[in-house]
């Protein structure tokens, strides 16, 4: 009797184990694990993600300069992988089976549950191939996407690039960007990432258990519409633009083109280039690599990271500052002997003539070594205040031209470029008791200064418009409603008065336009053009030939830069460029002597590659020198400046 209930309890036991088992693993599979809801849900639906179409960029006048093409993206499920023809599917997607296991290990990796990327950016002619044969692949599906497309390949450096997202992008946005998205890189892609790349939407498929799709869910109830990203109008002009890269080609160099009176960009050339369809594609990855190590360094953006020394045009700068602080007008005179004696007379700062005695406008036009120490000698020693301060005083005027500053550009990477403050000299020469012969190299922009390009051709476009600008900036209107940055609307003034410039301008213009200017052979019929020639110092070889200029001179419509490097005079290479832009500008047409633009386009100036490896890491940074540590070592230093020709 005993043993029956010890039996019965036995059985009862059992019977509870097993229940309590059962539940526990029901509580588990349905509460806990929900890897089988999720195998289960993708046998019956599918949520499908949909890319945004990425903004369209367009130039100035509508011309398509970026669109979208589509491509496709073979996305697989390791857990729902079964009786799979490996072969055939390697063949129909362009790998090895070592390419086929190495993605599939990393897409387990990821998760076995949750579909993943196992080949990004097949073709469409691929994929028709692949689409016949789909239904064979259990576990993969196809994932729509687009990609950018450059109809022209032109303006590479200023479009950018996008890339795939790393864990620091989706990091920083805050879980807006899962693996496998795209993200503006470089140039305006990246300026206005958020605008360009729009809103994702989700679509939910009913798959059977092949995947073959059998319809939409609730009639698309719980679907959302992708958003496409917002239009962008660029300020270029892709005629210029094209016009400029077909004339720096085998050159290293810039253009930079601004319309005075909005602070538009109308070309953005940075020389080498390469062609933006190279960063598209399943070959993206070696392409990138190939221009990384390319020894011109086309992906280095020449016109705001290229940093000269500004030459003759700061002497434009240099005479308007000196009117509006008092120490010149337009009636001073100084008398030019060929050089500008400094130190007690043991130093000189030679020019590449004799001028005798000269104007302001004469200084401009003939572009006078002479004219401007005096000048900075005035602002230097002559203000009844220390050297320091009135360094500083003369620094603060400088930087208001946009010099040793950023200029706000709507593009990633811009630099300040170079202006020392008077605590660099002060440390350099061990007190403060130095004087405008310890730096007489900056009076003529030499020596520790530098500026970019960009900069450059911003100082054109302030003296086109007597004394104030626009921030440059590539982007002029944004979406259909065309808005305009509030940043890129505001006036800013250069702290000069209006009627200081007039002086300055017919300099320029008397450099262009009359018999014995140094610009006098790429002037232009019918137009005025105010310019300058010059030569930024190079101490790595040949000098930087530059060429800066605005046109006409009332109502001006371009203000530009042209810098080529290791060229020699301006103008002889960047005067020709800079006459062929403003008048294919302006008239649409260019009468230059052909011979001389058979010259230019054919021209091959890049240097050879065993110096370019040393000479063009930090293209234009002027040289770094070894600390003075008194007036001998300036003497020194602009002696022998004063053997290389400057000025035209």
């Amino acid at each position: 009797m005993n043993s029956f209930f010890a039996r019965k309890y036995i059985i009862q036991g059992i019977f509870i184990a097993v229940a309590i088992i059962i539940a526990a693993r029901l509580f588990y599979l349905q509460l806990i694990d929900n890897s089988y809801l999720l195998s289960a849900n993708n046998n019956v639906l599918r949520k499908v993600v949909i890319y945004p179409a990425r903004g369209v960029i367009l130039d100035r006048n509508g011309e398509v300069l970026v669109q979208n093409e589509p491509v496709y993206d073979l996305l697989v499920t390791p857990r729902e992988v079964q009786e799979l023809d490996t072969a055939l599917l390697c063949e129909l997607i362009g790998i090895d089976r070592a390419g086929f296991e190495k993605r599939m290990t990393t897409a387990r990796n990821y998760s076995p549950y949750k579909a993943s990327q196992f080949e990004k950016q097949i073709p469409a002619s691929a994929y028709a191939r692949l689409q016949e044969h789909l239904y064979k692949f259990r576990g993969f599906y196809v994932q729509n996407r687009t990609v950018r497309n450059y109809p022209d390949s032109v303006a590479a450096q200023f479009l950018g690039y996008i890339q795939e997202v790393n864990d620091r992008d989706i990091e920083r946005s805050n879980g807006f960007y899962r693996p496998g998205d795209y993200i503006g890189a470089s140039g305006v892609e990246s300026a206005y990432e958020e605008l360009l790349r729009g809103q994702r939407g989700v679509k939910n498929v009913m798959v059977d258990a092949f995947n073959r799709p059998q319809g939409v869910f609730a009639e698309g109830k719980y679907d959302t519409v992708a958003v496409a990203g917002d239009e962008l109008i660029s300020s270029l002009d892709k005629e210029i633009q094209v016009l400029a890269e077909k004339l720096m080609k085998n050159k290293i160099g810039s253009v930079v083109a601004i319309e005075p009176s909005t602070g538009e960009i109308l070309a953005f050339v940075s020389s080498p280039g390469y062609d933006p369809n190279m960063m598209v594609g399943r070959e993206r990855g070696n392409n990138y690599m190939e221009l990384l190590y390319n020894p011109y360094k086309p992906m280095f953006i020449r016109p705001i990271q290229a940093q000269y020394p500004p030459g003759s045009i700061f002497k434009v700068v240099s005479a308007l500052t000196a009117q509006q602080a008092g120490m010149i007008d337009e009636h001073t005179v100084f008398n030019c002997p060929g050089g500008y004696r400094y130190g007690g007379g043991r130093a000189i700062m030679r020019c590449t003539h004799v001028d005798g005695p000269t104007s302001l406008v004469k200084s401009i036009q003939r572009s006078c070594n002479t004219y401007y120490g005096y000048t900075y000698a005035r602002m230097i020693d002559q203000r009844n205040m220390p050297s320091t301060k009135a360094y500083g005083a003369w620094r603060e005027a400088i930087m208001k031209f946009g010099i040793g500053q950023s200029l706000g550009i709507d593009l990633p990477g811009e630099k300040d470029g170079l202006l020392p403050t008077a605590d660099f000299y002060t440390k350099r020469y061990g007190n403060d008791r130095w004087g405008s012969g310890f730096n007489i190299s900056l009076s003529i922009g030499q020596g520790e200064m530098g500026v970019t390009p960009l900069q450059m051709a911003n100082i054109m476009a302030i003296v086109a418009n007597r004394g104030f600008y626009y921030r440059p900036h590539l982007i002029k209107g944004i979406g259909e409603r065309k808005i305009v940055k509030p940043e890129f609307a505001e006036k800013v003034f250069a702290g000069v008065d209006e009627k200081y410039y007039e002086p300055v301008i017919e300099g320029l213009s008397r450099a262009v336009n009359v018999a014995g200017g140094t610009g006098y052979s790429v002037r232009i019929a019918d137009i005025e053009m105010c310019g300058k020639t010059g030569t930024a110092q190079n101490p790595h070889g040949a000098d930087h030939a530059v060429f800066f200029a605005f046109a006409p001179r009332e109502n001006p419509k371009i203000a530009l830069a042209v810098v080529v490097e290791n060229a020699g005079y301006g103008g002889t290479w960047a005067g020709p460029i800079a006459s062929m832009l403003v008048e294919k500008y302006l008239k649409d047409t260019i009468t230059l002597p052909q011979y001389i633009q058979d010259r230019i386009y054919k021209a091959d100036l890049l240097p050879k590659v065993e110096t370019e490896r040393r000479e063009t890491v930090q293209a234009g940074k002027p040289k770094q020198r070894t600390p003075a540590r008194h007036l001998a070592d300036e003497i020194a230093f602009v002696d022998h400046q004063s053997r290389v020709r400057r000025n035209e």
